[in-house]
């Protein structure tokens, strides 16, 4: 996800836990910090169960797909911003002051939601909330990369990249312990402030990062830093290579030049970056494009489409995708230096595609096989209960459940009493007619219809999820930490990043209104099509990055990539010729 892990090797994490066991104060600083990481992933995953809420409370969010994408996607979009602001903030004023700040805008943000009267206030509420996000999504690994020893560097900020997913995975938890209390979404959303809370009070009692006091000139304090995590015969090593590093940065800023603008423009106008950046840019819009964050947002939304329609039972189904990418994390630790960034990548596509079409095939026969629409079931709750699209329509004998639902944002499903696959009512959308549905121990079902299908399409989600987590959910972040020149390393990453957010928001801006033009098993499909032009990009324009040095990189970029198959091609031909 954003803000992703650092590769680290087996070797490195053996390091990282002797090196913590002996000197705690390390694994104080990368935990503290690392908070920020579990907060981004609690927000990502929170939401998706309080929506089924918050539509319950507010009836107009429940009518309209595009109030319930704002909902949702104002916290990526506040993250673009806060991303971009954090970057200018940590130069100037610090990472832990950027810490404390994101922290502030999430707590603020959490209450703000937890209170909030309308649905315009929790849209302002994850606003602040994405702000907080943005910050903390790039301040935390810089923070732990800048204060931990170089040894275990990359394993310390891998275990953001951790926390990440597993605060995906409490946030599924905690939605589902708040399913019966009172004020259901207020306490999901509320709860965000705690663990933001608890992170400010650590960072008050932390220092800041070694290398931004250098760079201020604040030598004394880094060197007290230092001798904290570093063995004193070590110190004065790791001063001299904060010097040269920092003499290596103004000298890309001079080179570079100081603006925004100016460093994107030699970025591109250098033919290396830019092939690296075509790499870079592919590889984070395909990650997002193959359709995940729909999962990660709407998890308990699609289970409903598939046909639960217990908010309740969605919660605990949506619990399989969210832990199998915290496993699917771990996995990709172990084996992306293994087997390589490129492959797993394209394996993962081919993963994802597969199961994409299968997912859509399976929606697409739960739409047709959904239960029939039955005059007499209707006409049993009254004939002001039932649904006036229906009673209008000419054709209503014709009519199952997905005809209902799918007809106006006024009608909604009630079930059969002996049994849910047998004809059932289509009804008006209130609560009142809600209440006499549910009080005959009918389900009431407004998203998706009762099927067959449903099980096999959360064990299709899971799959899915299996697929994408470890080669698309991290090797994106790899590559781009890889890809690029030393010098423009910085502005590279930012660019690809930036893509990465905006592609972010246009899916989860558009999946609900997706669903509703297009159905479930379109959605998907559309999807897997997105899927295949990456999976063809990734093919063509990402070089394997493994085990090369940075030098390596650039002239492999320099001369220009190509696959290995066209390479042997060209090869053959410029033979023939000569």
């Amino acid at each position: 996800m954003e803000g992703g892990p650092h590769k680290a090797d087996k070797t490195e994490f053996t390091e990282c836990w002797r090196t913590s066991w002996k000197t705690p104060y390390i694994m104080r600083l990368a935990f503290s910090a690392g908070i920020g990481g579990l907060l981004f992933g609690y927000d990502t995953g929170v939401i998706s169960g309080a929506l089924l809420y918050i539509r319950d409370d507010f009836k107009a969010v429940d009518k309209h797909t595009w109030l319930q994408e704002t909902i949702v996607s104002m916290a990526v979009a506040g993250a673009i911003f806060g991303a971009g602001f954090g970057g200018w903030f940590n130069d100037k004023y610090g990472r832990r002051k950027s810490i404390l700040l994101a922290d502030i805008l999430f707590f603020i943000g959490a209450i703000v939601m937890s209170v909030a009267p309308a649905p315009w206030v929790i849209i302002i509420g994850r606003i602040l909330v994405g702000l907080g996000v943005g910050m903390a999504s790039m301040t935390s690994p810089l923070y732990i990369s800048e204060a931990s020893p170089a040894r275990i560097r990359g394993a310390l900020v891998s275990t953001n990249g951790l926390l990440i997913t597993g605060g995906q995975f409490l946030s599924y938890l905690i939605n589902l312990a708040f399913t019966r209390t009172k004020g259901t979404w207020r306490w999901m959303l509320g709860v965000a402030g705690v663990p933001a809370l608890i992170q400010f009070f650590l960072m008050l009692s932390l220092p800041e990062s070694p290398r931004w006091l250098y760079r201020e000139n604040k030598k004394d304090e880094a060197r007290a830093i230092l001798e904290k995590i570093y063995p004193a015969h070590e110190v004065e090593d790791e001063m001299k290579a904060l010097e040269i590093s920092i003499e290596a940065e103004k000298a890309d800023t001079q080179f570079l030049g100081a603006g925004i603008f100016s460093k994107v423009k030699s970025a591109w106008s250098n033919t290396v970056v830019r092939r690296g950046l075509y790499a870079g840019i592919t590889v984070q819009v395909a990650q997002q494009f193959v359709g995940i964050n729909t999962v990660m947002y709407y998890s308990p939304t699609i289970v409903q489409l598939a046909g639960f329609a217990s908010n309740k039972t969605a919660l605990a189904l949506s619990l399989i995708t969210s832990g199998l990418n915290a496993v699917g994390s771990i996995v990709s630790m172990c084996f992306v230096d293994r087997f390589g960034r490129r492959r797993l990548m394209i394996v993962s596509m081919f993963g994802i595609i597969a199961c994409l079409v299968v997912l859509s095939v399976l929606f697409m026969q739960a739409s047709s096989h959904a239960p029939p629409i039955s005059a007499f079931e209707s006409n049993h709750f009254g004939s002001n209960s039932t649904c006036s699209a229906f009673l209008k329509a000419p054709d209503a004998s014709s009519w199952n459940c997905m005809s209902c639902l799918q007809s106006s944002s006024d009608c909604a499903f009630c079930s059969n009493g002996d049994n849910k696959y047998h004809p059932g009512a289509c009804l008006a959308l209130n609560d009142d007619v809600r209440g006499l549905c549910r009080s005959e121990k009918r389900a009431w079902y407004t998203k998706g219809c009762p099927s067959k299908f449903g099980f096999f399409a959360v064990l299709l989600l899971g799959m899915y999820i299996i697929s994408y987590s470890p080669g698309m959910g991290t090797a994106p972040w790899i590559v781009n930490s890889e890809i690029y020149p030393l010098r423009y390393r910085g502005i590279g990453g930012g660019i690809a990043a930036v893509a990465n957010w905006v592609s972010n928001l246009i899916v989860s801006e558009s999946f609900l209104t997706l669903t509703e033009a297009i159905g479930s098993a379109g959605t998907f499909l559309l999807f897997a099509g997105f899927s295949a032009i990456g999976l063809v990009a990734i093919f063509f324009l990402v070089p394997e990055t493994k085990g090369l040095q940075f030098e390596e990189v650039e002239k492999m970029l320099e001369k220009g990539y190509k696959p290995k198959l066209f390479r042997k091609k060209t090869s053959e031909k410029t033979a023939d010729a000569s």
